[in-house]
């Protein structure tokens, strides 16, 4: 359909290709180039930590971060079940177990009380997910990780330039992660960023990232790394896109406010809550959830709107309702009304930073469409 309004276009038009011509012409094209370092210092320069250590993707990212805390068997770590699946799957793969909680009704996020009461004595780490452009509530957190004695992980993948009061997201972890897919407000095509104020964990992460190849010995090994490492080409994409990551956070507060004006008031439509905990939504994606008087499904109301050339995307499925979870024996019986809810009754519309008005105006045109004589 050549009118298809899609999801998400990313917007490269500052020095994307200048940037990538220099690698080109160079020949600094692998891991070893400047744009890895420049990406690295302008990330931890923007976050207010001490080091940035550039990776190949946000799922690298949290395994990274997994490996370095020394997070393993016998351990658990609290963490969102509304969420993508690369955070459990971190857990799981450093051979830990994955205990989710619920999320709150309005900001979709985690609920830091019922963090609280998942504890116990094998709790390990706590792993806070900022979701679809507004926060998790990390006060509450902090103080919990610093009493208990816990790791914490910040997961501010979908967070690029958000804050909370005055301290910017992916400053409260003791490791803080990134992603670069092309969805985010800084993309690399594929890639990811942590952050953190440790020089041994710093340390550890370039270790990991880099097969732990040693500087007297390259390769004889003492222990297992992986090749999690970016490109200098990639990297010249993050640093272009991070010297625009001021007015591109701006522009799409402003798409999302202009939906919010456009579909005020429609039947049946709950839209995102314009606030957080110290923050303000910066609508990283455009949610809508159906009220329990609509008698469609999230699936219906979006291959309804796919008909009409609108491309939308569904909510997280909860990490307790993942088969592939279910079959390795975790989460047996478990309930978490909020996240079932958000999962079958969420989806987000076109958001993207190169969406025009008039592509917005149709696409809340057929929204309002697709729940006509069903509220």
């Amino acid at each position: 359909m050549s009118d298809f309004i899609p999801v998400c276009t990313p917007v490269l038009d500052g020095n994307e290709q200048r940037y990538v011509t220099q690698c080109v012409e160079t020949g600094w094209i692998s891991s070893e180039g400047e744009f890895v370092r420049r990406l690295e210092d302008g990330m931890a320069r923007h976050c207010a930590r001490c080091h940035g250590i550039a990776v190949s993707s946000g799922t690298a990212a949290l395994e990274a971060a997994m490996h370095a805390l020394g997070i393993g068997p016998g351990d658990e770590v609290i963490l969102p079940t509304f969420c993508i699946i690369s955070c459990a799957g971190a857990v799981v793969r450093c051979g830990a177990r994955p205990v989710v909680v619920d999320s709150l009704p309005d900001t979709w996020c985690m609920d830091p009380a019922a963090v609280q009461r998942a504890l116990t004595a094998k709790t390990r780490a706590l792993l806070a997910v900022h979701t679809y452009g507004l926060t998790v509530d990390m006060a509450p957190l902090v103080d919990l990780a610093r009493r208990e004695g816990l790791a914490l992980i910040e997961d501010a993948a979908e967070a690029h330039g958000q804050s909370i009061g005055d301290a910017p997201c992916g400053s409260f972890g003791d490791i803080s992660i990134f992603s670069f897919y092309p969805n985010k407000l800084v993309t690399t095509g594929e890639g990811g960023m942590l952050l953190t104020d440790s020089d041994a964990l710093a340390q550890r992460l370039r270790e990991l990232r880099n097969l732990c190849f040693q500087p007297e010995r390259r390769f004889v090994h003492q222990t297992l790394g992986f090749n999690w490492r970016m490109s200098n080409v990639q990297a010249a994409l993050g640093v272009a896109q991070l010297e625009r990551l001021r007015p591109h956070r701006q522009k799409k507060r402003a798409i999302g406010q202009r939906y919010a004006e456009l579909l005020a008031d429609t039947p049946g439509l709950i839209l995102p809550s314009p606030t957080g905990p110290g923050c303000t939504n910066d609508y990283w994606v455009f949610g809508v959830v159906l009220d329990d008087d609509i008698p469609l499904g999230a699936e219906d109301v979006m291959r309804r709107l796919g008909e009409a050339g609108i491309g939308t995307r569904p909510f997280f499925w909860p990490m307790h309702e993942q088969p592939v979870f279910l079959n390795m024996g975790f989460f047996a019986g478990e309930s978490h009304p909020v996240a079932e809810r958000l999962a079958r009754r969420g989806f987000y519309i076109p958001n993207g930073l190169g969406i025009t008005e008039d592509e917005q105006q149709r696409v809340a045109r057929a929204v309002k469409e697709a729940l006509r004589h069903v509220a």
